[in-house]
C-alpha cells in the first residue's frame, strides 16, 4: 500500500518504536527529528537505540524547507513530533502552542500547497482531548461530562467528581470517541488543535488522514531525566535515585496506562487500514489503574516496596480525576490490546534498570509551585 513513511519525531519515545515496527514489516523508513534537548539531553547525533536502517533528517517541522525536504519522495506520515507534559504547558504557552499547532499546519500546508502525493497521515492526538472522562450518576444512571473541579472544593480536599446537580459522587465508566472534549491545559488544547486540523484539511483536500487518541504511555525510550514525561518513567527515574514517587491530590486518580508496543502496533494497524479514515481513535486499554497503584507496582520491581509514594494532597491546575478509555470503536475495526500491564512494566522496569536517571522531580514541583500551578 505504502513504500516510504516519513516519521517526524521518530529519535523520540513513540516515534523511534514506530519506526522499528515500520521496518520489520518492509518499510522504508526516512525520520524527522529536532533532538529536543529536554527529551535527548545534548546530543548531535541520533540515539543509540534508533535503527541505522533509516534516513535520518536533523530539523524542525516548524522549518518549511526542512519539510519539504523530508516528506520528498514519501507516501505516509505518522507525525508524532510535539511537546509533550500538561505542567509544563500550562506557562509555556507559547512554545507548545507554536510546535504542536503551527507545527502541524505548516506539515499540512506543505503537503497540500506543494501537491504531494501523501496517501496516509497518521497523527498522533491525546487523551487529554477529553478533560475528565465519562461518568455515570449513580441515582438515575445517567451518563454526565463534567469539566472541572472548582478550587474550592479541592482545597478541602475532596477530590472526586460531584454531580453539578444532585452533589452525589460520581461513577467513572469507559470514555468512548464520542464524549465531549473539554482541554483543561494548553498541552490538551494543542492537542485538539493537531487533530482536528488534519482532519478539517483531511476532509477539505480529500487527504486521507487518521487521528489516534493516545491514553497514558509507557514503556523503554521514555525519558527517564524529562520530569514532564509519563508518571511511570517519572517514577521509575525517582524510585532509581532512591526517592518516594511524589503525587498530588490523594493518589486514587485513575488513568488507563498502555505499553508502547500496543500504541504502535495500533498505529500500524490503522495506517494500513482503508476503513479507518476521517475519524479519531482511542488507543487504550481499557483498565483503570490508580496512579498510587502504579507507583507501588515499580516499586515493587526495583525491589524498594519501603518507598511508599509520597502523597502531598496538593492539586496541580487542569489536572483531571478519572479517565480511561473504551476501546471499543478499534476492536470493531479489528484491533485490541493486549499487553497486560504486569507485563509491560516488568518490560520498561528490565530495560530501565540498565539506564542513567536524573530525577528532576522536586524542581519541576518546585516550579509549578512558583508559578501558582500547584494549590495546597
Amino acid at each position: 500500500m505504502f513504500k516510504r513513511v516519513l516519521v517526524t519525531g521518530g529519535a523520540g519515545f513513540i516515534g523511534s518504536h514506530m519506526v522499528d515496527l515500520l521496518l520489520a514489516r518492509g518499510y522504508e523508513v526516512r525520520v524527522l527529528d529536532n533532538l529536543e534537548p529536554q527529551v535527548h539531553g545534548n546530543i548531535d547525533t541520533p540515539p543509540a537505540y534508533l535503527s541505522k536502517d533509516i534516513e535520518f533528517v536533523r530539523g524542525d517541522v516548524l522549518d518549511r524547507d526542512v519539510l519539504k525536504k523530508a516528506l520528498e519522495g514519501c507516501d505516509a506520515v505518522v507525525h508524532d513530533a510535539a511537546m509533550v507534559g500538561v505542567g509544563q504547558s500550562q506557562y509555556q504557552i507559547h512554545r507548545y502552542t507554536q510546535v504542536n499547532t503551527l507545527g502541524t499546519a505548516q506539515l499540512l500546508d506543505v503537503i497540500v500547497n506543494e501537491k504531494l502525493p501523501i496517501q496516509r497521515v497518521v497523527m498522533a492526538s491525546s487523551m487529554s482531548v477529553y478533560g475528565e472522562g465519562l461518568y455515570t450518576r449513580p441515582s438515575d444512571g445517567a451518563d454526565v461530562f463534567p469539566y472541572l473541579r472548582p478550587d474550592e472544593q479541592l482545597d478541602k480536599c475532596d477530590f472526586e467528581m460531584h454531580d453539578a446537580k444532585t452533589d452525589e459522587i460520581l461513577k467513572p465508566k469507559p470514555t468512548p470517541e464520542s464524549k465531549p472534549l473539554y482541554c483543561t491545559s494548553v498541552y490538551a488544547l494543542s492537542k485538539k488543535d493537531q487533530e482536528e486540523y488534519s482532519l478539517v484539511i483531511g476532509r477539505a483536500h480529500n487527504l486521507s488522514v487518521v487521528a489516534c487518541r493516545f491514553f497514558n504511555v509507557y514503556g523503554p525510550r521514555q525519558s527517564l531525566s524529562n520530569p514532564y514525561t509519563g508518571v511511570a518513567a517519572i517514577f521509575s527515574s525517582r524510585i532509581k535515585n532512591g526517592n518516594a514517587p511524589l503525587i498530588y491530590e490523594d493518589g486514587l486518580q485513575s488513568r488507563d496506562f498502555i505499553d508502547v508496543r500496543d500504541i504502535v502496533s495500533a498505529k500500524l494497524f490503522l495506517m494500513e487500514n482503508e476503513n479507518a479514515n476521517l475519524e479519531a481513535f482511542n488507543i487504550c486499554t481499557g483498565r483503570s489503574t490508580s496512579v498510587a497503584e502504579m507507583a507501588r507496582l515499580l516499586a515493587k520491581l526495583h525491589g524498594r516496596e519501603d518507598l511508599e509514594p509520597k502523597i502531598v494532597r496538593s492539586f496541580r491546575s487542569g489536572d483531571i480525576r478519572h479517565c480511561y478509555g473504551d476501546p471499543s470503536r478499534l476492536a470493531d475495526l479489528g484491533w485490541k490490546s493486549t499487553i497486560k500491564l504486569e507485563d509491560g512494566l516488568q518490560h520498561l522496569f528490565d530495560w530501565s534498570a540498565r539506564q542513567e536517571a536524573v530525577d528532576g522531580v522536586d524542581k519541576a514541583h518546585e516550579e509549578l509551585v512558583r508559578r501558582g500551578l500547584v494549590k495546597s
